[in-house]
């Protein structure tokens, strides 16, 4: 079955050009586009589609907080979403994924990447800009710094200290896979007992404490 996506840009010609793009890549379908994001709020519960494609700056309810609202801390069932914006600013990108985005792009990355982000987002895993991965990791870990980080519930095995860097790094299960010489299914066993050793939901949170606990220094 294809990932259904839904899109909110408050830009006509944007939303169109990305709904092309995507509806060009084999197993992708655009299922509905929207100008705000109230509506794409809206939109999304009744539709439960795959993925939500969110622009940030729209009129009222921007894509931050769409995207709290929709996978935000506590949601059940929350969506996946991926934020896609012009401005490579560390304060939307920090907001996004606390917002819990599993993913942020700028608009010139491209159809590949665009198309490698929204499968990734239906998929489980997280795509960041690769332009802003490792300065948004180093801005969570100095705005916890006065904290002290949370402790697994228990003890990280040899490979899973492996992948938690893996995954730091920003590394797909694919790649993960086939550099680490391990089966894709082990792969998500492993990144599904880190995120319960870690207490966390995504492989963005398990990127963020990998660096907070100063395994990536």
């Amino acid at each position: 079955m294809s990932i259904q996506v839904l899109i909110a840009d408050d830009q006509e010609i944007v939303r169109t050009g990305l709904a092309m793009i995507l509806n060009a890549q084999p197993g992708i379908e655009v299922i509905a586009q929207v100008a705000n994001g109230a509506e794409a709020v809206e939109r999304a519960l009744e539709l439960r589609p795959d993925v939500c494609l969110f622009d940030i700056r729209m009129p009222g309810l921007d894509g931050i907080e769409a995207t709290r609202q929709l996978a935000g801390p506590g949601v059940e069932n929350p969506l996946a979403v991926v934020v896609i914006t012009t401005f490579d600013l560390d304060d939307y990108v920090y907001g996004a994924l606390k917002a819990g985005a599993r993913g942020f792009l700028l608009k010139d990355a491209g159809p590949e990447l665009l198309a490698e982000a929204i499968r990734a987002a239906a998929g489980g895993d997280a795509l960041i800009a690769p332009s802003v991965t490792s300065r948004l990791l180093t801005k969570f870990s100095e705005s916890s710094a006065d904290t002290a980080p949370v402790q697994p519930r228990e003890a990280l095995t040899k490979r899973e200290e492996e992948i938690l860097l893996a995954v730091a790094r920003g590394w797909t299960n694919a790649e993960v896979s086939r550099e680490l010489h391990i089966s894709l299914s082990t792969v998500k066993t492993h990144v599904a007992s880190l995120m319960t050793k870690l207490a966390v939901r995504n492989r963005v949170e398990i990127a963020i404490w990998a660096y907070e606990t100063q395994r990536m220094r």
